[in-house]
Parts: C-alpha cells; structure tokens; sequence
C-alpha cells in the first residue's frame, strides 16, 4: 500500500492500533529501494496479516519525507499503536529483516494466555481452559500460564490435573510464594477425604484445646473449600500455642493463605496484623 499525506492518518496511525505497521520510505530511483521493497513484500504475504506494509515515495510524498525527517533511503520506521517504536536505514539481509519483525510480533502464546485471562473475567471457564491449552502448547515454560491452568483446574473439581500442571512448573516457578499457596490449597482438597471430617475434629478441639494436629486438619477443610478466615483462627492458634509445631507449619500455612486470599486484601491485612503481634 502507498499512502499519502491525505490518508496517512488511516493508512498508518489508525491501522497501527491493530498490528504493527512496516513504514518504508523509498524511491524509484533508488538503487537499495529496489531489493529491499520487494523482499519487505514478499515478509509481508509470509507473515499472513501479522503486520502491515505501507509505503511512502519521498518523490510524490515530500511533506510526509520531511515530517520523519528522512535524510537517506531507504528508511524503514516501526509503527505501533501510533507511535515509532524502532527504525533502521538501508537495505537488510532477510535475516536481519525477519529479526527486526519478530521483535515487534505480539508473542502467540501470550496472545492465547490474554484470551484466557479474558474469558475467565467473563465466567467462561470452557473458552479459558482451551485458549491456555493453546498457550502452554506454544510455550510449555510458562509458568503464568500454567498456574492459571491450574487454578481452573482446581474450581473445576480437578485436583489431581491441577497438581499434575503445579509438578510440570519451573524450579523457578515452584518457590514463587503464589504458586506455593495454589500448591497447598491442591494439596487440601486432595487429602480432604483422607482427613478425619470436621465434627470430629471440632470434637476433639472442644475436648482438647492443645491438639494442634487436629487443628492443623481443621484447618486444612477450610482451606479447601475457601473458607479464609476459619482457616486463620485455626492456624494462629497453632502458631500462639507452639511455634515449633510441624516446623513452625502454622505461620508458614498462614503466608499461604494469605496469597491465596489475596482478593480479599481487608481479611488479609487484619490477619497479618494478627500474626505479627502473636510472632513479635
């Protein structure tokens, strides 16, 4: 496409909003101009719409030359959402050209992994789970995509495929404190069955204060079913009673639940206030 200074504002700024616009500046008496505009062309068609040629005869289109300041051709801007971005004069190797694109190609898999983020504010946990298919299929070493992936797993009632998706994380990935926290709420729904139930262990907290384990189990049935705040009493009591319990497992647990209530930033500030005073 050759664009003018009437249709500029359509061609390029209007149309940038929605891919990357390639802007080349050129001449037909250009003896550089003539192996670069084809090739750019040729980028163009093998990159199937992922972003768009215009370009600018500085002869017809003086005005426009002048505006970008152009001292030399062929110079080539990156235009993306109505601003240059990056620039580069004189005629390329393919390589070269192919790299200066890439760097301005949105990635595919975060294209999918924002899909995803879209339709999970939307309710649609079917659109959500296919588009993260999608992304984790382009990029196997996102962790962000895999925890997501996993955190619809698990409000879908899938534990077992939620923890399969927390074990494939990176090293990396593993010590981060939100995956931490997603990781032991799996953990609580996949050993709530195997815990004794509820009334009992109330039972055995009404008849026995200081049985920290059955309050650590409490604990952990509330946290498989989001109940925050009950989860928190139980655990601060354990970090009030014996620090040392577990390896010091009740403030340690609080921290992740404190992660994983972290839409709740009100319960959790009252809480943390809690434990600093209960620990200094």
């Amino acid at each position: 496409m050759d664009t003018t200074i009437e249709t500029f504002q359509a061609d390029v700024i209007d149309a940038s909003m929605q891919v990357p616009v390639i802007l080349d500046f050129w001449a037909p008496w250009c003896g550089p101009c003539k192996s670069l505009g084809p090739m750019l062309e040729k980028l163009e068609q093998q990159y199937q719409g992922r972003f768009k040629l215009v370009k600018v005869n500085t002869d017809e289109q003086q005005q426009l030359a002048q505006h970008f300041r152009i001292r030399s051709i062929p110079t080539v801007f990156a235009i993306v959402g109505g601003r240059p971005v990056d620039q580069f004069q004189g005629a390329l190797p393919e390589g070269q050209l192919r790299e200066f694109l890439d760097r301005l190609m949105p990635n595919p898999a975060e294209i999918e992994l924002d899909a995803a983020m879209t339709a999970i504010e939307q309710g649609d946990r079917e659109t959500a789970a296919s588009h993260l298919k999608k992304s984790l299929a382009l990029d196997p070493s996102s962790d962000i995509a895999r925890m997501t992936y996993a955190q619809l797993l698990l409000d879908s009632d899938e534990p077992a495929a939620a923890h399969e998706q927390m074990q494939a994380l990176s090293a990396v990935g593993k010590i981060d404190p939100h995956a931490q926290a997603l990781a032991a709420r799996i953990q609580a729904v996949l050993e709530e069955n195997r815990l004794p139930p509820s009334p009992e262990l109330e039972a055995r907290i009404a008849a026995n204060p200081g049985d920290l384990q059955a309050r650590l189990d409490l604990a952990q049935h509330c946290i498989a079913h989001k109940a925050w705040e009950p989860a928190l009493e139980q655990l601060l009591e354990i970090v009030q009673r014996d620090r040392a319990f577990g390896e010091d497992i009740g403030r340690k647990t609080m921290i992740q639940v404190f992660e994983l209530a972290a839409s709740q930033p009100q319960l959790v500030s009252a809480w943390r206030r809690k434990l600093s005073s209960s620990l200094f």
